[in-house]
């Protein structure tokens, strides 16, 4: 990295430091050597204690979220755009005159200082893909900075049970990039990398506006050529690398797929110099075949062999939260961890699960009302078509940490629709008698999955309703 001390000259204070996009910022800025402190509302309201101990072991100044940490016109606050004027750090920051980053422009201005970005975006997939990408390049010993929104197994160790982020001292800064602010506008890669392109935060228009233009700024892109939104996008590249499954004209290809339970072997195809490599993946779903695809087409991109970059996939463990599977009670009850929370997200999940027999009962919190208004018709469609007369989806209330959004539209109108479109649902508000009502009805061979974002407890949720099967 380079320029990167111009940014460690001064102190910092992240506002929701726990944050599954500020954790890895943080922990990069203070590998860099700044002086970081924080609050979050977590917390404060004794959630997720482990991961805030640990910050504190690594010498990070962890406040309440009373503007009590603001202390000084020197500190630069960091907060996302979602952040009200009202929080205490805001009030205050505001009154001192400190400078005020978001979480996006913080990101940026990192990625943008490093020699070599690589850039990965896309509606759904964008972790998983900056995980391996990550990881090929780590063991090509590139030495590679990663940002991610998620927890790398292959990086996590007992020292570093939270790490979405690695700090390294090559060129290569490789980073997920959002679209759902528009922020993906503010990076310079020399690599972009477009998985696939569907509904989630914004209107189609404005996605291939901002994924156009994210393809027109990079050196290299890397792109899914049987996304048809994606591949529609292709002219807008100045060089291209292919990836894909179903297109015989994908540079990258993969034949011969053969999909377990919980893993997935294909051979992969150079089209550009007729080889053929084979890959062993220890994470399942087609999707992540895609996603194995769109790494190695990026690390490559970036000077990897497609041979190395599918050997280094092998050691590949996956990210929490995705597709991770808790364990199975003795019950033979198998208990599931995923972030799916989008309509894209939530399919794959699914199509996965359903590849395989067993009944699936499909718990979900929505990660807000705000995106349950926006895509809650698709979600519902979804959840009733993938799963079969014998399956259930489960839905508590949204997600709700405080503040002034409408609450009037919930989960109740998303059962509804999952019962117009032929599916089962139940909706229950709370999300502890959820778990009571699944342990009452779960039976031998069911698959019990848990979605949602946003929420890091969902985990410690999955964990007990797996003690509860025992």
């Amino acid at each position: 990295m380079t320029d990167a001390s111009a940014l460690t000259a001064h102190p910092w204070f992240f506002c929701g430091i726990g944050g599954s996009g500020m954790l890895p910022l943080a922990l990069i800025l203070k590998g860099h050597g700044a002086q970081i402190a924080g609050s979050d509302r977590s917390r404060d309201q004794g959630r997720s204690p482990e991961k805030f101990d640990w910050l504190e072991s690594l010498g990070f100044d962890l406040h309440p979220q009373d503007g009590s940490g603001i202390t000084s016109a020197e500190q630069t606050l960091v907060a996302s755009a979602a952040v009200e004027d009202t929080v205490p750090e805001v009030v205050r920051a505001t009154t001192l005159g400190c400078p005020r980053m978001s979480r996006a422009q913080l990101l940026a201005t990192l990625f943008n200082a490093a020699p070599f970005g690589v850039a990965i975006g896309g509606t759904s997939g964008k972790s998983t893909v900056t995980g391996m990408t990550g990881w090929i390049m780590t063991a090509a010993g590139t030495d590679p900075t990663i940002m991610n929104g998620a927890v790398m197994k292959n990086f996590a160790s007992p020292d570093a049970p939270f790490a979405s982020a690695r700090v390294g001292q090559g060129d290569a800064f490789v980073s997920e990039v959002d679209e759902s602010d528009g922020s993906i506008a503010l990076y310079r890669p020399k690599v972009a990398v477009l998985g696939n392109v569907s509904l989630d935060h914004k209107s189609l228009e404005e996605l291939r506006d901002l994924f156009g233009d994210f393809l027109a700024r990079a050196d290299v892109a890397a792109i899914n050529i049987d996304d048809a939104e994606t591949a529609a996008l292709a002219p807008r590249a100045k060089t291209l690398v292919t990836f894909g499954i179903t297109s015989g004209e994908a540079q990258i290809g993969a034949v011969d797929i053969v999909e377990g339970p919980i893993t997935l072997t294909a051979t992969v195809l150079d089209r550009r110099d007729d080889t053929s490599h084979s890959l062993a993946l220890k994470v399942p779903g087609r999707h992540n075949l895609y996603n194995a695809l769109a790494a190695i087409a990026a690390a490559n991109a970036a000077g990897v062999s497609v041979a190395d970059a599918v050997a280094a996939l092998a050691s590949f463990v996956g990210l929490a939260r995705r597709f991770d599977v808790v364990g199975t009670s003795p019950g033979g009850v198998t208990v599931i961890d995923d972030f799916g929370h989008n309509p894209d997200k939530v399919s794959a999940t699914l199509a996965t699960l359903k590849a395989h027999p067993g009944r699936v009962i499909a718990f979900f919190q929505p990660h807000g009302y705000g995106p349950l208004r926006q895509m809650g018709a698709e979600l519902a469609e979804v959840l009733a078509r993938k799963l079969d007369a014998d399956d259930l989806t489960v839905l508590c209330d949204p997600v709700y940490f405080g503040g002034t959004v409408d609450r009037s539209e919930g989960s109740q109108r998303i059962v509804r629709l999952i019962e117009d479109h032929g599916g089962k649902g139940e909706y229950i508000p709370s999300r502890a008698d959820c778990a009571v009502r699944i342990a009452q009805i779960a039976r031998p061979g069911d698959r019990v999955v848990i979605m949602g974002a946003r929420d890091d407890t969902l985990t410690v949720f999955a964990k007990d309703l797996l003690a509860a099967l025992d």
